[in-house]
């Protein structure tokens, strides 16, 4: 079985709402992730997604678990990280062009707006919660 091991970050502002983005030619949103590269920590994996995606410089916090699914006979494992912002973004600068919008989502969003991972949207409603 094949193997994907990648990052996940969970990013809120002042307002408790949190970093989403959403792909070209879908309506789910989801938190900046992507797979690490040949030589990259998770945690330099998390940094580099966050900023390609969204254009946001940001820092780790705390590490919050590993998700492990299988997709299409593919064993995904997903590190996820609290992540707080360091400063405006300077743009979506996304190498695999797919990222089409980036926004900043409340609870209620949350609650209304499609997912591409369903399964983070406890997870993130917990952690606003939580604030």
């Amino acid at each position: 079985m094949k193997e994907w091991f990648g990052s996940a970050a969970v990013c809120m502002n002042e307002n408790n709402e949190v970093l989403l983005v959403k792909s070209y030619h879908s309506d789910a949103w989801a938190i900046p992730s992507g797979g690490i590269e040949k030589g990259e920590t998770p945690e330099e994996c998390c940094v580099r997604e966050v900023m390609e995606e969204t254009g946001y410089r940001v820092a780790i916090v705390e590490k919050l678990f590993i998700k492990e699914v299988t997709i299409t006979n593919i064993q995904v494992q997903t590190h996820y990280y609290k992540v707080k912002k360091l400063g405006e973004s300077s743009g979506i600068n996304d190498p695999d062009n797919i990222i089409e919008t980036v926004a900043w989502k409340s609870l209620n969003d949350l609650e209304t707006i499609e997912h591409a991972y369903p399964e983070d949207k406890e997870l993130l409603i917990r952690i606003i919660t939580s604030i």
